[in-house]
C-alpha cells in the first residue's frame, strides 16, 4: 500500500464533525491590504523556515533540504499581488498545498537544481517533487517552550491548592447546612489531587436562605471558577487549519510524499507527520486532553482550527539559539509605510535520532 493509499484509508476515519471531506474548500478572497503584524508573522515563518533548512543541510551527509514552498514577497497593496493570489488559489486547487521545504536524498537529487525550487516550472516540478523523501510544513510560535512550561505547571499548583484550600474550608465551617443538601458533601469528599483535573462539581444554586447558605455558595462558585481554569488547555500546539488539512491530503494525492509538520518555537522545535495528526482526531476520546478544535468561525466548518499537544510530536531540535531581530520600513503606495519585525541568524540544534524517527529514516541513512 502506499503513503497516499494509507493516508486516503486513514481519513474515512476522521469524524465528519471534525473534518468533512465533502465540503469543498471555499477558494480565497485577495486582502486588499497588509498590515505590521501580517509582515511580522511572516518574517517569523520565514526565519523559521531558513533555520530547519540550514540545520539540515549543515548536519545531513546523504539528505539535502531544499526550499519549495511559494517565496514571494509581494503583499497586498502591491501591484501584481491579485494575479499572484489567484496564481496561488489555482495552483491549491489543482495539486493541493506545497510543503515549505522537500527532503531529498542525494542520491537521487540533482546539484544542478540548487537549494530553491519554488519558481520551477509545473512540469519540472512534476517530475522532481515525487523523488522526495519527506515534505515538511515549518510552522512558527512566538513562545519559550521550557518557560511556558514552568508557568502553566507553577499555575497548576497554585490552583490545585486553592481547589483544596476551599474544600477544607467547606467542610470544615459550612458541613452541617452542605449536610442538608443532597449530594455535597459527597461531591466534595470526591475532589483530590488525583480527580481535581477532571472532576465537576455543580453549580451552587445561589443560596441566599442564611448568611452561612450564601457564603458556602460564594465559596463553591470560586471552588468552580478555578476548577474550570484547571480544565483549559495548557498545552502549547501545533495549529493546522481544517482547511488546510484538506489542500495537504490534495498535494499527498498529487505526489504521494508523505508530509510532516515541524513547529518551531524560540527554544525548542517539534515534528509530528500528517499520518499521526490524522490518527489523534479519528480517537474522539483524545479531544480535551491531547488535541482541541478551535472553533474560530461556528458557521464555516473549513476554519476550523485543530490544536494538537506539541508533546504529541517528537523534539527533533532539543535547543535554538534566538536570532537577532530589528526594525523595516516597508513603503507601499500612496505613501503609506508599515513597520515590522525582521529576523536574522539564529541556529537550530538537531536531535538526529528523534529527527530520524519522525521522518522515518534507518540509522544508517541520514
Amino acid at each position: 500500500m502506499s503513503y497516499y493509499e494509507e493516508i486516503r484509508e486513514l481519513i474515512q476515519h476522521v469524524p465528519a464533525t471534525i473534518i468533512d471531506w465533502a465540503i469543498e474548500r471555499k477558494r480565497g478572497k485577495p486582502p486588499t491590504q497588509a498590515f505590521s503584524e501580517f509582515l511580522t508573522n511572516r518574517e517569523q515563518g520565514d526565519w523559521a523556515e531558513n533555520l530547519i533548512l540550514q540545520a539540515i543541510n549543515a548536519l545531513s551527509t546523504k539528505f539535502v533540504a531544499v526550499q519549495y514552498g511559494k517565496s514571494e514577497n509581494i503583499i497586498a497593496g502591491e501591484p501584481g499581488f491579485e494575479e499572484f493570489y489567484e496564481q496561488y488559489q489555482d495552483e491549491l486547487e489543482t495539486i493541493g498545498k506545497r510543503p515549505d521545504i522537500l527532503l531529498f536524498s542525494k542520491d537521487v537529487y540533482s546539484e544542478a537544481w540548487g537549494y530553491n525550487i519554488s519558481n520551477f516550472s509545473k512540469e519540472q516540478l512534476d517530475e522532481i517533487v515525487p523523488l522526495a523523501k519527506a515534505g515538511i510544513e515549518v510552522r512558527s510560535s512566538a513562545f519559550l517552550v521550557e518557560e511556558y512550561a514552568q508557568f502553566m505547571e507553577q499555575r497548576k499548583a497554585e490552583l490545585t491548592e486553592r481547589v483544596l484550600q476551599l474544600k477544607v474550608n467547606l467542610l470544615d465551617n459550612y458541613q452541617d447546612i452542605l449536610s442538608q443538601k443532597t449530594g455535597w458533601i459527597e461531591s466534595l469528599n470526591a475532589i483530590t489531587t488525583e480527580t481535581i483535573g477532571v472532576l465537576e462539581i455543580k453549580d451552587a444554586p445561589g443560596w441566599r436562605g442564611s448568611e452561612e447558605l450564601k457564603a458556602a455558595s460564594d465559596i463553591i462558585k470560586e471552588m468552580n471558577s478555578a476548577l474550570k481554569e484547571l480544565k483549559k488547555r495548557d498545552f502549547l500546539s501545533i495549529t493546522p487549519k481544517v482547511e488546510d488539512l484538506k489542500v495537504v491530503f490534495k498535494w499527498i494525492e498529487t505526489y504521494d510524499v508523505p508530509h510532516y509538520y515541524f513547529q518551531v518555537f524560540f527554544d525548542k522545535v517539534y515534528g509530528i507527520s500528517f499520518h499521526k495528526i490524522l490518527e489523534l482526531i479519528s480517537t474522539p476520546e483524545l479531544e480535551g486532553n491531547k488535541y482541541f478544535i478551535g472553533d474560530e468561525d461556528s458557521k464555516n466548518q473549513n476554519k476550523w482550527t485543530v490544536k494538537i499537544d506539541y508533546k504529541e510530536g517528537q523534539k527533533v531540535a532539543f535547543k535554538v539559539d534566538m536570532p537577532d531581530h530589528n526594525s523595516v520600513t516597508r513603503k507601499l503606495g500612496r505613501g503609506r509605510l508599515l513597520f515590522h519585525v525582521r529576523f536574522n541568524g539564529g541556529t537550530a540544534y538537531l536531535d538526529v535520532n528523534n529527527l530520524r524517527s519522525t521522518l522515518g529514516i534507518n540509522e544508517n541513512e541520514f
